[in-house]
């Protein structure tokens, strides 16, 4: 339900994007299993997207649904490190990033700790690691009025959009989940 909210939150604007200008590229940072670009993919026919994912194995099984849903001619799965091998510029970049603090890890219910791989869950010693890291690469990859959508954690919502505006963004939506918590963020590059 989650990745509902991360898909939800931006996908008028990637519709928007598609419409105005014909396409939208869309980056995905730690794809896993491809659903948020495929989700997106499925609901915008103009969009294109690159899933980027540390793990082999999760990059394999993403390009395997992009086939089974008919998608493989518009998502290309990229073995990267965050940004490292990414080039291109996106009109969103989407990310559902690790975010439990390294000491949490193992208080988590045994369904999680142990279906997700470790490095799919551990944000660090704060648990906002990815986040400085995203918001400290996405600006060289972005289109002028492209949007960064994240994935938080409940109570990481004013850490998170300090880190963003610190590399100079402006926080443009907050989404909630099923719950009523926050989970997801919207930035736009702050106007020079």
């Amino acid at each position: 339900p989650d990745t509902e909210t991360l898909v939800d939150a931006i996908l008028p604007f990637a519709r928007t994007t598609a419409e105005r200008l014909g396409e939208c590229r869309i980056l995905d940072l730690g794809t896993g299993t491809g659903a948020i670009a495929l989700a997106l993919l499925n609901a915008v026919p103009a969009a294109s997207a690159t899933g980027v994912d540390i793990s082999p194995d999760a990059l394999a099984t993403a390009a395997g649904n992009a086939r089974d849903l008919g998608l493989g001619g518009r998502f290309k799965a990229l073995h990267s490190n965050w940004f490292e091998k990414v080039s291109g510029s996106y009109h969103v970049i989407a990310s559902n990033p690790p975010y439990i603090p390294s000491r949490e890890i193992g208080n988590l219910q045994d369904e999680v700790r142990d279906f997700d791989p470790h490095r799919a869950l551990d944000g660090g010693g704060d648990g906002l690691d990815p986040y400085r890291v995203i918001a400290a690469g996405a600006a060289g990859f972005l289109e002028t009025q492209g949007r960064v959508a994240v994935e938080i954690g409940h109570t990481q919502k004013n850490e998170v959009s300090g880190i963003f505006a610190a590399a100079g963004y402006v926080l443009t939506g907050t989404h909630r989940d099923l719950g009523g918590n926050d989970r997801v963020l919207v930035f736009e590059r702050r106007k020079p």
